[in-house]
């Protein structure tokens, strides 16, 4: 029988007492709280350099230098900037000062096009290496990822001395000349290589991975009606791998669209019809002279729209892609 000197115990523990034997009575609370404090910290940390950039954006001017943007109530100053008046005008003249759609177009094409060509070889490569057994497997998978890890700027100069066609290229130990490499700077193709050989490591562990969870039965009936292992791997096991597929298209798709190291260096003019990219638009509202910041946030948060309508449109694929993973037998 309870006593009042335990009843008293009990009280004096406090709320932090009660809810801990609560917890370890009942461990999804733990849980439900660890996971909202971190969603909370991911879109604090997350959000708020998009929401400085539409500060920015929004302020006029002539009052981006003029005192704090943290507004004080009775002598208490808030965390949480706000503009300082408002000129959503900044928007357009992005467009009026330097032609921005064309940086954004020149990015977009460049995505698109490595975006394509790293898919359609990686599902070749992932097809071999997730569905096919063969000695050295692991090794050559083991090498072509160890690529991933080697920093871009150790390929920088080998590329542009190829790229601007300096030199014919020689046999290895030797002064006979092979060929003289075509002059690509300043061209899609001195971007896109580049790009595609950073970028198919990644896509080609995703796609092994998926692939190689396709039971053999549904190609083996593919081939039984005629189907040779191309038209199987078009026909069924991509289909079939779609959230690995979408997920290794808009990783590489991010990645290049954003990307500005290989293009501020093959891309050495800074005008748009040499192919210029975006990164590069946003920065030309900079001179020397003077710096224009509203342009520049208006330009960014312009210019990672589509990247934020293509997550939010495919985000189901990149989950399922990123968690589940395709059939298995």
């Amino acid at each position: 029988m309870a006593t009042a000197t335990d009843q008293d115990s009990d009280d004096e523990g406090g709320p932090l007492a009660r809810w801990t034997q609560s917890a370890m009575a009942n461990p999804e609370k733990v849980y439900r709280a660890l996971f909202y404090a971190a969603m909370v910290f991911f879109l604090v940390t997350t959000m708020f350099p998009f929401y400085w950039l539409l500060v920015l954006a929004v302020t006029p001017e002539g009052n981006l230098l003029a005192g704090s943007f943290l507004p004080q109530v009775a002598g208490f100053t808030f965390p949480l900037p706000t503009p300082k008046g408002f000129n959503p005008g900044a928007f357009i003249s992005v467009f009026e000062q330097v032609p921005f759609h064309l940086y954004m177009l020149n990015s977009f094409a460049l995505a698109v096009s490595t975006t394509v060509i790293v898919l359609l070889v990686a599902s070749l490569a992932g097809y071999v290496f997730g569905r096919l057994r063969f000695p050295g497997r692991a090794v050559l998978m083991l090498g072509i990822l160890a690529i991933s890890y080697f920093p871009p700027a150790a390929f920088v100069i080998p590329l542009f001395q190829a790229f601007a066609a300096n030199a014919p290229i020689t046999i290895p130990f030797t002064q006979v000349p092979l060929f003289t490499p075509p002059r690509l700077l300043n061209t899609p193709g001195s971007m896109v290589l580049p790009f595609s050989a950073l970028f198919m490591p990644l896509s080609v562990f995703i796609l092994t991975t998926f692939y190689g969870q396709i039971p053999d039965g549904l190609e083996d009936a593919a081939r039984v009606e005629g189907t040779t292992r191309l038209g199987a791997l078009f026909r069924v096991i991509m289909p079939l791998s779609a959230p690995g597929v979408a997920t290794a298209a808009v990783l590489t798709f991010i990645a290049v669209y954003n990307e500005y190291f290989f293009s501020s260096i093959m891309a050495t003019s800074p005008e748009p019809a040499k192919w210029s990219p975006i990164v590069g638009g946003i920065l030309s509202y900079q001179t020397q002279y003077t710096t224009q910041f509203n342009l520049m946030a208006a330009a960014s948060v312009v210019g990672v729209l589509p990247v934020v309508i293509l997550v939010v449109v495919a985000q189901e694929r990149i989950v399922s892609g990123l968690t589940s993973g395709a059939l298995k037998e």
